[in-house]
């Protein structure tokens, strides 16, 4: 489970990312590099990070389903994924 704290720094740089992307983009257009500088460096998308939406866990991400392995493993042999059984051949 990760820390509280560093959920909480994702959110924010998401919103941060969100409230800057027009005039980001309209910078970029414009060519302007001095005052896209000038931004804060959380309102740069490279910034955001994937987290497993219930355990926070950043690495072994699964971007269809929004979660990590760890968790899509216990999920799907506990029957909670629909149409995703253990394989065996």
């Amino acid at each position: 489970m990760a820390k509280e704290s560093m959920k909480a720094r994702e959110v924010k740089r998401k919103k941060m990312v969100a409230k800057y992307a027009a005039k980001r983009k309209a910078l970029k257009e414009a060519g302007d590099y001095q005052a896209l500088q000038k931004l804060p460096k959380d309102a740069s998308p490279i910034r955001m990070h994937n987290r497993c939406k219930l355990t926070g866990r950043p690495k072994g991400y699964m971007r269809t389903f929004g979660i990590s392995r760890v968790t899509f493993r216990e999920m799907a042999n506990q029957g909670l994924i629909p149409g995703v059984r253990k394989a065996s051949w």
